[in-house]
């Protein structure tokens, strides 16, 4: 693996069904996005949709599968391909980053799940850099930073972390399906307040977000969708500064910020 002269950014991905790639607006704030970053050695990604304890590695293997993890939608979806080169040394380093007393388990099976190759296909449409998933071992966001910590040096040698996720993800209140759906309450003043949060590198706000947050617990019936902004804040080279919010607005009512940070 190559070293970057620039250390690259960590970020925070709101990523959506897949549908989002329909979104001509969403699309182009992620292919903006992709141009404004430094060109990864790799790409390391946490996604909300693989809960698994110990920290598991997935496929290392050039052509990862992918994981078709939802249901209902046109057949085109489920026919997306992505066949990114294997990143079995990003496999070892990460390994090596891990403490002595927690245990890292391998999946070699494991492919890619949506909330990894749905945003990559449009960020990195040529599939030409290696991509790596890991599971997020836990929802407790004090241990996830420190998760993004041990990761952060990852960062000098080029390689994106992204924690993918979702700013708001109450699917269980929505009444309105349609993409361009008014934001309930509780969506619009839970976004408002991480924004608020994230402006002022308010770290200890954003990791009691359970009990400071309005609009919980309908934002976040289950926190897992949240729960990868604190590995990419755990990332961060001094977390509470530097970071940049990118993405904003809402789709289907759920709010789409995302960010990345220095």
């Amino acid at each position: 693996m190559t070293i970057d002269s620039a250390t690259t950014p960590a970020l925070f991905l709101s990523h959506g069904a897949p549908p989002l790639v329909d979104s001509e607006l969403w699309v182009s704030q992620l292919q903006r996005w992709a141009a404004d970053l430094p060109r990864p050695t790799a790409i390391l990604v946490v996604s909300a949709h693989w809960e698994s304890a110990p920290l598991t590695i997935g496929s290392t293997i050039t052509g990862t599968p992918l994981v078709y993890d939802f249901g209902g939608f046109p057949r085109r979806f489920y026919e997306v391909t992505y066949t990114s080169p294997g990143a079995p040394e990003l496999a070892r380093q990460v390994a090596a980053l891990m403490p002595d007393d927690e245990p890292v388990v391998q999946q070699p099976n494991r492919g890619l799940d949506h909330g990894a190759y749905v945003p990559l296909t449009v960020m990195y449409p040529d599939a030409d850099i290696p991509v790596l998933q890991i599971s997020l071992p836990t929802l407790d966001p004090e241990r996830l930073l420190h998760l993004g910590a041990r990761l952060r040096p990852l960062r000098e040698q080029g390689v994106l972390i992204i924690g993918s996720g979702f700013t708001t993800h109450g699917l269980p209140f929505l009444r309105d399906p349609r993409p361009e759906a008014a934001a309930p309450g509780w969506s619009s003043e839970f976004d408002h307040w991480t924004a608020e949060q994230l402006a002022r590198g308010d770290v200890d706000a954003l990791l009691d977000f359970r009990h400071r947050a309005p609009g919980m617990p309908y934002a976040h019936p289950s926190v897992e969708h949240f729960a990868p902004l604190f590995v990419t804040l755990g990332a961060s080279d001094a977390p509470g500064r530097g970071i940049d919010q990118v993405v904003d607005g809402f789709w289907m009512g759920l709010a789409k910020r995302s960010f990345q940070v220095a």
